[in-house]
């Protein structure tokens, strides 16, 4: 129970410093320990996606913190700020609809940080960020952590259900990142192409 205790610290700490620093994979985090819990005592699951979720929630509260302290400048030092456009777009459909898209950004690869910066631009409140984003850090760790289950149950070792859970995640990311980035060329190629014909 000690040893469980100690990686779900880990856990903890790791999707942490994950939503602070965007490179970490936290997704593949989740997913390895809920694999890894599959096999040893799944009753440690429902443990795995609390501890995913409260450390998804505490780095969000110090990356929302840092952006309202910090603004603009710091986001860009910190490089988190890229696509200006899209930060633009992103703080249309918050102004619009704030629940919904803070719940839907997590869920998102590459969708949290764009969300939480234009969350932060606009001024939006300490209560309805804290309210909403701690439904949207529980559902992103059952969703990661569904699919470490669904990798471990195949596999007859935990370290393949870990593997299996961690390779699957990060060719979603992958998969939806490229995506994006297709439609999104697509969209800006109609846009020149109405503004030649104009």
């Amino acid at each position: 129970m000690i040893g469980e205790l100690q990686t779900l610290g880990w856990l903890f700490l790791v999707v942490s410093f994950g939503a602070i620093v965007p490179i970490v994979p936290t997704g593949a985090a989740v997913s390895g320990a809920a694999a890894l819990a599959a096999h040893n005592n799944p009753l440690t699951i429902v443990l795995v996606v609390a501890g995913g979720a409260a450390g998804a929630y505490a780095g969000d509260l110090v990356m929302y913190a840092m952006c309202r302290a910090g603004g603009e400048p710091l986001a860009r030092r910190l490089r988190w700020l890229r696509d200006e456009e899209h930060l633009s777009a992103v703080k249309d459909r918050l102004a619009k609809n704030q629940i919904p898209v803070l719940l839907v950004s997590r869920l998102l690869p590459g969708g949290r940080v764009p969300v939480l910066l234009a969350a932060a631009f606009l001024g939006l409140s300490w209560r309805t960020f804290v309210v909403a984003n701690a439904p949207a850090c529980v559902l992103w760790s059952v969703v990661y952590a569904g699919i470490g289950v669904a990798g471990g149950s195949i596999f007859r070792e935990p370290w393949e259900g870990v593997l299996a859970a961690i390779i699957l995640v990060l060719l979603v990311s992958q998969g939806v990142g490229w995506w994006n980035k297709r439609r999104t060329a697509r969209l800006e190629a109609a846009g020149d192409e109405q503004a030649e014909t104009a």
